[in-house]
């Protein structure tokens, strides 16, 4: 064999590792989904969703309000109801492949990850359910319900918890169920939930924002704000975005802990923050929906409703999705802030979510809708 062939072998070698490295990174990265579409929660979701308004695919009708914001994986949308359920519905069919009961509202939106759906109920556990079967694989305990969406990385689910009225982040071992570690944070405030990068997990409080080590389990810095923090911060190119019962949407630098600006908004609760293309989107209870732009934090665009904006956006492609409470759903385009459609319900829309090219979400008058 010739030093040229040799050469030519060690190199395809090295190809084929690196193929299959990147396939081995891509097939992790796209096993697991939850609430904002990933662990930063910036709500970007890549599969692109319509841009003009077609059909309704299907909707499937439960026994009560429809608020949490579904999950998508192979095939099969998991969300929950204040009916109690965490239901698992075919993504073709709108057919039911099972469901399973808690014992009271579930606000928490799941989190799919190796084959497991983890949720919150306001039953005060955290549960973990087998995708295939349903059926449960352990509960953890909380002193109240459970109303923040987990994040999940490195075998470790994180949401937020109650002991004597003090909120806490806290640790789960995926696999056990076990608790790993728990950090305090202010009074009780569960609706924020955590969002995790570069090893720190970031959380809303009655007091402000925290920013927690993940190996040290200590605190990094924390940010206070004028009022609580009911939504649920989003990371991106070393900033986290955040807005406050005061009204105001704030950009935080991930490593000080400092303001870098905030922008003025009606009083804001609970939309979370959607990043894409150097704009940061939010709703307001004020019934806008603000475009800003992050590196000065001017308003780019702001699209009114006719109520609140409680859902979280939603961006696939050119378009970002949300809802409001005047019960439409709404596609709008990024850049310009123009409307492209909207689909009306019989309720106040959820936070919405969009894999190949459906844009799934729930509404209060007890549907989870699939539209295109």
């Amino acid at each position: 064999m010739t030093e040229k062939t040799i050469c030519r072998l060690v190199f395809v070698l090295i190809m084929v590792t690196m193929a299959i490295f990147i396939v081995g990174c891509w097939k992790t990265d796209t096993d697991s989904t939850m609430f904002r579409g990933n662990p930063e929660r910036t709500g970007v979701y890549p599969s692109g969703g319509p841009t003009t308004l077609n059909e309704l695919v299907w909707k499937f009708k439960t026994k009560d309000f429809v608020s949490t914001s579904p999950a998508v994986l192979g095939g099969i949308v998991y969300f929950g109801s204040w009916d109690g359920h965490l239901y698992a519905v075919d993504i073709k069919t709108g057919q039911e492949k099972w469901k399973f009961k808690t014992q009271k509202d579930i606000s928490s939106s799941p989190a799919v990850s190796g084959g497991m759906v983890y949720f919150g109920s306001e039953d005060c556990y955290l549960y973990a359910l087998d995708i295939k079967t349903g059926k449960e694989k352990w509960k953890f305990k909380s002193e109240n319900g459970v109303f923040s969406s987990p994040a999940i990385t490195g075998g470790v689910v994180y949401f937020k918890g109650c002991l004597d009225l003090w909120e806490y982040l806290i640790g789960v071992d995926i696999k056990t169920g076990k608790e790993k570690w728990k950090f305090k944070g202010g009074l009780l405030e569960l609706e924020s939930s955590p969002a995790v990068s570069s090893g720190v997990v970031y959380f809303g409080s009655s007091d402000g924002l925290y920013a927690v080590d993940i190996k040290t389990r200590q605190e990094k810095w924390k940010f206070k704000s004028e009022k609580r923090v009911r939504s649920s911060p989003a990371v991106s190119g070393g900033i986290v975005y955040f807005g406050s019962v005061d009204g105001h949407l704030y950009a935080v630098d991930i490593k000080t802990g400092q303001e870098k600006w905030r922008f003025k908004t009606g009083f804001m609760e609970p939309s979370s923050p959607a990043i894409s293309g150097g704009v940061v989107y939010c709703g307001s209870v004020d019934g806008h929906l603000y475009a800003v732009d992050i590196k000065t934090g001017q308003e780019k665009w702001k699209f009114k409703t006719q109520d609140w904006v409680f859902s979280s956006p939603a961006i696939s492609g050119e378009v970002v999705y949300f809802g409001s409470r005047d019960r439409h759903l709404y596609a709008v385009d990024i850049k310009t802030g123009q409307e492209r459609w909207k689909f009306k319900t019989g309720g106040g829309v959820s936070s919405p979510a969009i894999s190949g090219g459906v844009v799934y979400f729930g509404s209060g008058d007890g549907y989870l809708y699939a539209v295109k």
